[in-house]
């Protein structure tokens, strides 16, 4: 890691600004640097203490703030495709300016700064990251508060989410709301309109173990939200995320297998999903069918679809799977998976996801067949449910066969 620069000059104790004569000339400065015979002439580190000196100043005349931002233009095209003037800019202006333009209250800065980052990293300079979190945090408040700006999303998505150990380190480090908006960049990676690559399936094999883990350890702070005291508690929120991560990752047949064998995690969402029934039926909270808290400000929306999702994320650990189909059955969770498809508008197509739930449980298991068979006759299931849901129970002799009815509805 480079040593860190001394700071700029002090006059009688008090911090000053060199007197700017023309604003246009910077300007040109920072044209003519876009050409390569113009770059490396010993300007890169007086533009770095320029800029740093603008930071401590708190400028707030438009005049410096315009020269601050061209100083980070003259970086940032200084830098541009050049691997020299990358690593010349990096060992001036690493960790110091990142610092203190990623979290400036100046969104060009915010930017600026951003490029001249996404610019310069590299594998090794990652590592370098790792050892000073803040400006990988700094980086995803950037992205929370100025989410136009493509730069902070280019570098967490082109370079944090390559890299696990990064984002491990990151994640235990982050608030609740750094590690929701986190997620949803990781999120938008798998459903995005290009598939993983390749050399993305092994990294992001590693991010299912962090949120796998993460959410078998934690998913259980969700029941805080039945209580209106603690009903915006972001802990639960950002546990509610990882439940939608996971329902994207095992929807993507390259991470699927890995979380289908992960240890503790489908009991764990079995267990959640009998915990959150039986307190949304118990009491009113936001587990109810319908939502029924209402009152204005309130957060009512905030576990929408959470019940949805982990019918879902049954469902996908079941595909093809024999070993889950049976661990489901042997843990009561197809009467409790049955017992959930009800109309609840906090829970949109939940009974889609119990349809597709029940496909992957009895797909060529005839003991999870002739469960819900018995359960039809013995009256524990509902005929007309399960003929809403697309199957039927139909008696050949004295064996109950469970069979599709040719009005299932899509998916």
């Amino acid at each position: 890691m480079a040593a860190p620069r001394p700071p700029p000059a002090r006059l009688s104790g008090v911090m000053v600004p060199a007197p700017i004569q023309d604003l246009e000339a910077l300007r040109a400065l920072t044209a003519l640097f876009k050409e390569q015979r113009n770059r490396n002439l010993d300007t890169i580190g007086v533009a770095v203490d320029l800029i740093l000196l603008f930071r401590e100043l708190r400028v707030e005349q438009e005049s410096l703030l315009t020269a601050f931002r061209c100083g980070l233009q003259f970086l940032g095209n200084v830098a541009s495709r050049n691997e020299d003037s990358q690593s010349i800019v990096w060992v001036h202006a690493f960790p110091e300016l990142f610092l203190s333009c990623l979290n400036h209250p100046d969104k060009k800065i915010v930017a600026y700064s951003s490029m001249i980052l996404f610019t310069s990293l590299n594998s090794e300079r990652m590592k370098e990251l790792e050892e000073n979190l803040n400006i990988a945090i700094d980086v995803i408040e950037a992205h929370q508060k100025h989410p136009e700006s493509e730069w902070p999303f280019l570098i967490i998505t082109d370079h944090f989410l390559k890299s696990p150990e990064l984002v491990k380190a990151m994640y235990a480090k982050m608030s609740n709301q750094e590690r929701v908006t986190l997620l949803d960049l990781i999120i938008a990676k798998i459903v995005g309109d290009e598939p993983l690559t390749k050399d993305d399936v092994p990294v992001f094999l590693s991010h299912a173990e962090l949120i796998a883990s993460t959410f078998v350890d934690q998913c259980k702070v969700v029941l805080r939200l039945t209580s209106e005291q603690q009903a915006d508690d972001e802990e639960a929120l950002a546990t509610i995320r990882l439940l939608d991560v996971l329902c994207e990752m095992t929807a993507n047949t390259d991470l699927l297998g890995y979380l289908q064998v992960f240890p503790g995690l489908l009991e764990r969402v079995i267990d959640l999903l009998r915990l959150i029934h039986v307190a949304g039926r118990d009491t009113t909270n936001v587990f109810s069918t319908c939502g029924c808290i209402k009152a204005e400000g309130d957060v009512s929306n905030v576990a929408e679809g959470f019940k949805s999702h982990l019918i879902r994320l049954i469902g996908n650990l079941c595909y093809k799977n024999k070993d889950n189909q049976d661990k489901v059955n042997e843990l009561d969770g197809i009467p409790l998976i049955l017992d959930s498809c009800s109309i609840d508008d906090s829970n949109p197509f939940l009974t889609q996801w119990v349809v597709y739930a029940v496909r992957n449980l009895t797909e060529d298991n005839s003991q999870n067949q002739d469960l819900i068979a018995k359960m039809e006759e013995q009256g524990l299931a509902d005929a007309s449910l399960l003929k809403k849901m697309g199957f039927e129970v139909e008696k050949r002799g004295d064996k109950l066969i469970l069979k599709s009815t040719n009005d299932t509805p899509p998916l």
